[in-house]
């Protein structure tokens, strides 16, 4: 099992950044594929970009494409996502999720994923 742990969500004006982090506890991160997601008001969750467990293949949804970064740093076993340009859509609470598998794809899709952090919030302010 792994345990997650989100933070660095907040208020900021549109045009500005922030760096998301997740923090995992338990199993080796490395075994692990991960995804960030987000769930805005009265939205389903939607992912927003996923990456292989080793390396830095990734996946970006069309919407964030540009803007936003996942990144995973395995010794640390934490995971980040970089968010630039930041608009009010962006608004929603971001949830990090892990996939444990021995391939080495990246996941989109909510089923996919077995474990989630309990997110952290961020709004964009117009």
């Amino acid at each position: 099992q792994v345990q997650l742990v989100e933070s660095g969500g907040g208020l900021v004006q549109a045009g500005g950044s922030l760096r998301l982090s997740c923090t995992a506890s338990g199993r080796t991160f490395s075994t692990y594929a991960m995804g960030w997601f987000r769930q805005a008001p009265g939205k389903e969750r939607e992912i927003v970009a996923a990456i292989r467990r080793i390396g830095d293949n990734t996946y970006y949804a069309d919407s964030v494409k540009g803007r936003f970064t996942i990144s995973r740093d395995n010794a640390k076993k934490t995971l980040y996502l970089q968010m630039n340009s930041l608009k009010p859509e962006d608004t929603a609470v971001y949830f990090c999720a892990a996939k444990s598998t021995w391939t080495n794809n990246y996941y989109t899709r909510n089923e996919d994923y077995e474990y989630w952090g309990q997110g952290t919030r961020v709004t964009v302010s117009s």
